[in-house]
């Protein structure tokens, strides 16, 4: 009997240690609980942002990584909803091939500028693009270089791939939707009667709905080889243009008198890199040019035959401007060495 109470205070010791372990643990449970809640509660605008910034990039890395004859399509500015869509279908971007250039940077290597960048885009990726389509690349025409090149953080971890590709970007950077693939493509810079490009400064810029001021007009199209089996020389190109742009921009415009209201008949002429790569589609357009021929003059409204006369430079219907077509006139700049919103072409820069 004398040692039963010593049991029950050990008995009633240990029931309160059990106690106290169960309450830890139940404490314990609570507290990882109670973390579990804020870690599964709403974030932060900062982390969807960071989140949603590296679902772009991944995205976008994966798209442009498609192999060559992928085309790809996207209506974000930063490319954020790009994907993969028949090259049947509109599209702004045709894979032609990767251009690796660590033989040239290596691991510790700066990354180049964007001059830099433009250089080796016209190498390597021109290289490409030129193996991958059956004819020459018009260095005129509407086909120009694309490449998805590695930003900062990608070329700090030793990412040193070019995903280079094919596009158009009209005069004023804006990329041009394709419907077909790049093999098939004529690559004669022009536009469909009817267009109207944007006055940029005193220069061409985008097509623009022909109410708003614009530096041209679309009145048609016409082929060289209707007339010439053989590339013609730009004063050859200049009479047989001279007189089909006529009688064009008379049908066209219901044979208004151009001069009159302000006007000139122009076109564009072909260089022989432009002819050798099929390229012989020209375009015959109105628009108007400076007192001091320094550039072109804004226009408003559609020449078109039943539409409103269209303003001249002075805000007024009719002018003062020569009917003649403007010798030698041509608003192409050489193709190439590019990088678009978002690959990127011409002078633009996206990195990604």
């Amino acid at each position: 009997m004398s040692d039963q109470p010593v049991r029950l205070r050990s008995t009633r010791a240990a029931l309160r240690t059990r106690a106290l372990m169960v309450g830890l643990f139940l404490g314990a449970l609570l507290a990882l609980s109670v973390t579990w809640v804020f870690a599964l509660g709403p974030e932060s605008e900062q982390v969807k942002a960071e989140r949603e910034a590296q679902r772009i990039v991944a995205a976008r890395e994966q798209a442009f990584r498609s192999p060559p004859g992928s085309c790809l399509t996207w209506t974000k500015p930063d490319a954020s909803d790009v994907s993969k869509v028949s090259c049947e279908k509109e599209h702004l971007f045709e894979v032609v091939g990767a251009a690796d250039i660590s033989d040239e940077y290596g691991p510790k290597a700066k990354a180049p500028n964007i001059d830099g960048w433009r250089k080796l885009t016209e190498e390597r990726c021109g290289t490409i693009a030129r193996d991958y389509l059956p004819k020459p690349l018009d260095p005129f025409g509407k086909l120009t270089l694309g490449v998805l090149r590695p930003d900062a953080e990608q070329w700090a971890r030793g990412d040193r791939k070019l995903h280079c590709g094919l596009q158009w970007v009209g005069p004023g950077g804006e990329m041009q939707k394709l419907d077909k693939p790049a093999a098939e493509i004529n690559q004669s810079n022009v536009w469909e009667a009817g267009t109207c490009l944007a006055l940029v400064g005193k220069t061409v810029g985008d097509p623009i709905s022909c109410s708003t001021k614009h530096s041209y007009e679309i009145v048609g199209l016409v082929d060289l080889r209707d007339e010439f089996d053989e590339y013609p020389p730009p004063d050859k190109q200049m009479t047989w243009l001279d007189t089909t742009c006529s009688k064009i921009a008379k049908e066209y415009t219901g044979d208004k008198d151009l001069a009159k209201e302000g006007l000139i008949l122009s076109w564009d002429v072909r260089e022989k890199e432009s002819w050798d790569a099929g390229s012989t589609l020209v375009n015959c357009k109105v628009g108007a040019v400076l007192d001091d021929d320094s550039g072109l003059a804004p226009v408003r409204g559609s020449v078109k035959k039943s539409e409103k006369p269209p303003e001249n430079k002075d805000g007024n219907t009719g002018g003062e401007k020569s009917g003649e077509g403007k010798e030698g006139d041509t608003d192409q700049a050489p193709g190439g060495g590019g990088e678009s919103q978002p690959p990127e072409s011409g002078t633009q820069d996206t990195g990604g």
